[in-house]
């Protein structure tokens, strides 16, 4: 369980470090031609600092099967998904389906920009999502000692 833990935490990695590379690459820092972004750069960058960090403390879990290691990655993906739901509940507004235009009430004045977040693909959203709740649960189960080693 925890190499399969170790593999879904990875794939969220990746997922979302293709989100953040589209939020970076779309996020014009001159403030011309798109909306502000609804994501806070502090949390986005804490949300990817903390997720490296415990695949960190779960890889050296798996290493040396110290369980202090495995209640770290357990605490630190709790603190990561309040992170991820936070921006999340930030995105829904943003995003759009292929035919809307975008009308988020904020930037009434922008009707056709769209902040950075707004260009996520819907799939890779949704597949951070789940392998990110997938991780949390065979974290949390393996720290609790559920299926053996």
């Amino acid at each position: 369980m925890g190499l399969i833990a170790l593999m879904t935490w990875s794939g969220a990695v990746l997922l979302g470090l293709y989100m953040l590379t589209v939020w970076l690459i779309e996020n014009d820092a001159t403030g011309r031609g798109a909306a502000p972004s609804q994501l806070p750069s502090p949390v986005v960058f804490t949300h990817l600092a903390l997720a490296l960090t415990g695949l960190a403390a779960w890889g050296l879990y798996l290493l040396t099967d110290r369980e202090q290691l495995a209640w770290v990655a357990v605490w630190l993906l709790s603190v990561i998904v309040l992170l991820g739901l936070l921006m999340f509940t930030r995105w829904i507004p943003v995003h759009r389906g292929p035919d809307e235009p975008y009308a988020h009430p904020a930037f009434a004045g922008h009707a056709a920009d769209l902040p950075a977040e707004g260009n996520f693909p819907v799939a890779v959203v949704a597949c951070h999502g789940v392998l990110a709740t997938i991780t949390h649960i065979l974290v949390l189960l393996t720290a609790l000692g559920v299926g053996g080693s």
